[in-house]
């Protein structure tokens, strides 16, 4: 008999994992799966043998439909599956364990996602089996403490390529098979099928690989260069340090579509998002993002894959410690040797929104209790912050003792499981001296340290984040101050050891706090600098410094000591053109988002005029130019002009598909393009870029069909791939269009609640943020969104996302009630 799955799954406890990885040894995984047996479900098969002291155990498994299930010959009832488990009574010694199901493809960037190429018709498909998705590909002991060797029979279409996590040979009946692997944890099994465009190469006896969808091969083609031979560097590097070779044989580097994350690190086969194969101009913070993407995974291979946290409490010696080493590597060994100053405009301020809020943790023993709750910890703290205290402690006990303490570790956990103690005793072992205060102080406590000066008392002030029932954390900050005159800097050692350290600070100084972020804290600039900078940021050549300046500033106004109305003359003085990304955590869109909508009326005129003129002086086809260009669309309120940018925008910029749609979505947030002229806009193009740009300008509308299209959406009334959802849940909320968005308030507590019944896991919690009512910024709004946070309303990681949305809600009114907004000054 068969058994139909259940809608839900119950999230793994740690204390679950622990009791079963005492009970049971995994041997090695045989899984058979037949992807061409339809477009909406694959066939599995896995056989598992494993060692078990005897009892009661169970076995993770997320079928449409189960099959079979025999424990040593015997068939379970399927009817046993409940909530995605098998329970299976484990004799002492050798057990195998049969289970044959078929299995749904997702289209939400987990488990085995299908997608279909818009430019050709082709189907893709790849696995995520991060966290908690691999039972929906394979029936699996899933957790990372349960490490085996994977064999994989792969049947595909005829004319699809298959890789997997070691080198895969096709055989005479059109099936592809690969194993046994190195022993893996279930979160980074992997496969990669499709008519997928491929380039083969190798470096020092590696065989190098790179993968996208046939419709982005020129582009690939076009970069490959690049990325291999950054690769290689990367590899050479790494090898130099660890003294370890890259153990995992192929190294596959898979560009796949709809991807959630940046990339994942499956060992031999890792998968970028393949908006990373770049179809328009880009600038060189994309390709720097890029770059460093490719060297955190390749840390990865290392931190991570050769040795493994044993639960995710410690899921920074992974994510930190990949952070940090791939941004060192990037900027040592590879031509993007700026890797540090993207670091600073890209992540410092991600990290310390994250250490803010609510829902901030410890970077290390993060109180994870199971696998869902884990999963929200891959945020800021966990990369950004996690990186910093890393950078500090290389620094602080030298690379001899870091990088071997790090070998240690590798070496007595090889393709095993460690936590932080192991590290910890390796770093002693090493000789590494003062490590108790930074677990303790650093890494075991949760928060920012606010930092400002007190000017007329010459002193550096330090106030600890509260945490209730505890006496503040004692955090030692060594960095430096930074005084401004003409552009130059002067800059002074600081140790700030208990409250405050004294400063020598002259009335009129512009000061910048930890100028080349040494340490990690939330700076807040006073309001004699903020004033000075008007005159003294378009005079500052250094990168670095320019960058910390404007941390300075996003740090002094997400706690309200900044005025937006000040942040918009130091913009139109020196527009920061030099942070040429307009995308997630960069500076054009924290001002888009926060700054213009709470400054005096007028300011986002006087903005665009800024970016205007940029985009009209700076040298045609710089990089610069054209993030003054995109800023100049992001703020303009001129239907004519934007039309005329479509065709013909400035010189040095080409009228590529990011910059027509660019101009489209702003066009749409104005209302002055039709729906029709946006469908039109997709025939005409029908790539996977245009597809969800379409999505975000259709919801970008100030129509009430507009949108009920985005909403529709969100409630899964129609469903939609995971950047699609994502897209209308960006263009929902614009500012201005409060006539049409008035009723969705409500219309949003009333349905987020139900919307678990429509999708789970990393989508779920990014669609709760991305449909927040962000631009309805008032008391009423606050005191609506905050009933979801009754008991019992909103499943664990929604719950989350809705407190430190709640959060950045608060932080805005805040500000708007430190500084209301004044009328628009004279021209």
């Amino acid at each position: 008999m068969s058994a139909l799955a259940s809608s839900s799954s119950v999230s793994l406890l740690r204390s679950e994992a622990e009791a079963r990885a005492a009970q049971l040894t995994v041997a090695g995984y045989e899984i058979d799966l037949d992807l061409d047996a339809g477009e909406e479900t694959f066939s599995s098969r896995t056989v598992i043998r494993f060692d078990s002291t005897g009892g009661a155990s169970f076995v993770d498994v997320k079928p449409a439909q189960l099959l079979s299930v025999r424990l040593n010959g015997t068939p379970i009832d399927t009817d046993t599956l409940e909530r995605g488990r098998i329970r299976i009574a484990t004799a002492s010694g050798a057990n195998e364990l049969e289970v044959e199901a078929t299995m749904a493809y997702r289209h939400d960037g987990e488990g085995l996602h299908r997608s279909i190429d818009p430019a050709d018709g082709h189907h893709y498909v790849y696995g995520m089996s991060f966290m908690d998705a691999a039972p929906s590909v394979f029936a699996c002991f899933d957790q990372p403490d349960l490490k085996a060797p994977y064999t994989f029979t792969v049947r595909a279409p005829r004319d699809w390529t298959v890789i997997g996590n070691s080198p895969a040979e096709k055989g005479d009946d059109e099936s592809w098979r690969w194993g046994p692997t190195q022993p893996l944890s279930t979160y980074f099994v992997t496969l990669v099928a499709g008519p997928y465009h491929l380039i083969r190469s190798a470096h020092d006896g590696i065989p190098l690989g790179l993968s996208c969808r046939a419709s982005l091969a020129p582009h690939l083609e076009q970069d490959a260069e690049e990325i291999l031979t950054l690769t290689g560097q990367c590899f050479d590097e790494f090898h130099r340090l660890f003294g370890i070779r890259y153990p995992f044989g192929d190294y596959h580097q898979a560009f796949v579509p709809e991807f959630n994350a940046g990339a994942m690190e499956n060992p031999g086969c890792v998968t970028f998002r393949d908006q990373l194969v770049f179809d328009s101009r880009v600038t060189r913070g994309q390709r720097l993002l890029r770059a460093t993407t490719i060297a955190h995974e390749m840390a990865h291979q290392w931190f991570g894959n050769l040795t493994t946290p044993r639960w995710w409490d410690d899921l920074w010696l992974n994510e930190s410690f990949a952070e940090y080493l791939g941004n060192r590597v990037t900027a040592e060994v590879t031509e993007f040797g700026d890797a540090w100053e993207h670091v600073a405009w890209s992540r410092r301020q991600w990290g310390l929104s994250a250490d803010q809020a609510p829902s901030t943790h410890p970077v290390a023993g993060n109180g994870a209790g199971d696998a869902l709750t884990a999963l929200q910890s891959f945020d800021g703290i966990s990369y950004a912050k996690g990186s910093s205290i890393l950078k500090q402690i290389a620094t602080s006990i030298g690379d001899e003792a870091f990088f071997g303490g790090a070998i240690d570790l590798f070496e007595r956990h090889r393709f095993g499981n460690a936590t932080m103690d192991d590290l910890f005793a390796c770093w002693r072992g090493r000789g590494a001296e003062g490590l108790d205060d930074v677990i303790a102080h650093w890494l075991l406590r949760a928060g920012a340290d606010v930092i400002s000066l007190d000017r007329q008392a010459g002193r550096l002030v330090r106030t600890a984040p509260v945490e209730p029932g505890r006496v503040p954390a004692d955090r030692r900050h060594r960095l430096q101050l930074a005084r401004l005159r003409a552009g130059e800097a002067t800059v002074a050692p600081v140790e700030l050891a208990g409250v405050a350290a004294p400063v020598a600070v002259a009335p009129d100084d512009v000061v910048v706090i930890d100028p080349y972020e040494q340490s990690w804290g939330v700076y807040v600039p006073d309001a004699i600098t903020v004033r000075g900078l008007v005159s003294e940021l378009p005079r500052v050549v250094d990168p670095t410094l320019r960058a910390a300046i404007w941390n300075n500033l996003k740090s002094g106004y997400s706690v309200a000591q900044v005025a937006p109305d000040d942040i918009v003359e130091v913009l139109v003085a020196d527009l920061p053109v030099y942070d040429t990304e307009d995308t997630a955590r960069h500076t054009m869109p924290w001002v888009l988002s926060e700054v213009l909508p709470a400054a005096a009326d007028g300011s986002t005129a006087r903005v665009h005029t800024a970016a205007r003129g940029l985009a009209e002086s700076l040298r045609p086809g710089s990089e610069t130019q054209l993030a003054a260009f995109r800023a100049a669309v992001h703020t303009a309120v001129d239907p004519d002009l934007l039309r005329a940018w479509l065709t013909q925008p400035p010189a040095g910029v080409e009228a590529d598909l990011a910059v027509r749609w660019r101009v489209l979505v702003r066009l749409a947030t104005l209302g002055a393009v039709t729906p029709e002229e946006l469908d039109a806009a997709l025939a005409d193009e029908p790539t996977a870029v245009s597809r969800v740009e379409h999505t975000r300008a259709r919801a970008s509308l100030p129509t009430e069909e507009a949108k009920e299209y985005a909403w529709s959406r969100f409630t899964g009334a129609v469903q939609v791939a995971n950047y699609e959802l994502e897209a209308a849940g960006l263009g929902m909320w614009r500012g201005g269009q409060s006539e049409v968005l008035g009723d969705y308030v409500a219309r949003y507590v009333r349905d987020l609640p139900h919307t678990s019944n429509v999708r789970s896991g990393w989508v779920l919690a990014l669609a709760a943020a991305q449909f927040f009512p962000t631009t309805i910024v008032d008391d009423a709004t606050l005191a609506a969104v905050r009933t979801l946070l009754e008991p019992g309303v909103l499943e664990p990681a929604v719950h989350r996302r809705v407190v430190d949305r709640i959060d950045q809600f608060e932080r805005q009114l805040a500000v708007r009630r430190a500084y209301p907004r004044r009328v628009a000054r004279d021209g």
